[in-house]
């Protein structure tokens, strides 16, 4: 048999030839992962000259949460609806989402309508709608045009430290409360922490000074305390009125000087304020609100 004999310049030849082949391959397989990588998300995230990192959809649309939606429902009905159109994507998953967002952060909810609405750390969202020509039409991507509309809108912002909540007091006696404290009907503008869990006060503090935790903390189950250092608030709010102070190695948030609280019988559970009645009603305990007055020295 004879034996075949190969030049030094084919071997070459098919050499180069087979790694043209695997290149060209290898340089196809990447333009197709980074077209699936650049394909628009269904919720994103964009950062805003002003408002910093804000939610928005595939298309650049800003979304929006409204502080009425004080218990993960939707409160947005009649004449407000056109102007606040619902924000929802079926079957969301980790795939649909951008850089920086959890799944666990979103959930879907039925609106009193029947129609499905996606939730944001238990915020309903929506985009904004303003009349144009007499017609209610989605605001331009890259817009914010609804931000503290009324006090009460604002956009969704994965970086929330503070929130407000506009909702009904209700103690932990079932009693309902006005802002005064008083039995009665009617919705407070409160602070909460960035999941609508209501944020109080404490009458015997001072300014910069907590006064109820005890230095082993074993009293921090029944009023705990807010307990970060991190401030970022709506627009409608002061950002320079905010601080922290360290209570026994631990950062404690604090507004106007009045150090912030969680209430332990309110579990944690967004919307509730059983607080503001105990132990008993007037005020020992306040929800804090935009224009209370400043701690005292």
């Amino acid at each position: 048999m004879k034996k075949m004999k190969f030049s030094s310049k084919l071997v070459a030849g098919c050499f180069a030839a087979a790694l043209l082949l695997l290149t060209s391959v290898a340089c196809s397989k990447d333009n197709q992962d980074e077209g699936a990588d650049a394909s628009p998300k269904e919720v994103q995230l964009r950062n805003d000259a002003s408002l910093g990192s804000v939610l928005i959809d595939k298309d650049g649309r800003t979304l929006y949460s409204f502080a009425n939606d004080a218990t993960a429902s939707n409160n947005c009905t009649g004449g407000c609806e056109p102007v606040w159109p619902i924000f929802n994507v079926d079957n969301l998953s980790s795939e649909k989402l951008g850089s920086g967002l959890e799944l666990s952060d979103f959930k879907s909810i039925t609106t009193g309508s029947g129609k499905k609405q996606l939730t944001y750390k238990g915020r309903p969202l929506y985009y904004y709608a303003p009349l144009v020509n007499g017609i209610n039409i989605k605001e331009d991507a890259g817009k914010t045009g609804g931000e503290n509309i009324g006090g009460v809108w604002f956009v969704a912002k994965p970086d929330y430290t503070i929130m407000l909540t506009n909702a009904q007091l209700v103690g932990h006696d079932g009693k309902n409360y006005t802002s005064a404290y008083t039995e009665g009907t009617g919705k407070t503008l409160y602070l909460t922490d960035d999941r609508g869990v209501t944020l109080y006060t404490f009458k015997n503090d001072r300014q910069n000074k907590n006064n109820f935790t005890a230095a082993d903390f074993s009293n921090n189950g029944v009023w705990p305390i807010y307990e970060t250092d991190k401030i970022v608030v709506p627009s409608g709010l002061d950002k320079s009125l905010f601080g922290s102070i360290t209570v026994f190695g631990k950062k404690q948030l604090t507004y106007k000087g009045w150090p912030l609280y969680h209430f332990g019988q309110d579990n944690m559970v967004m919307g509730s304020n059983k607080g503001v009645s105990f132990p008993a009603p007037g005020g020992i305990w306040p929800v804090p609100v935009k224009n209370m007055a400043a701690a005292m020295p």
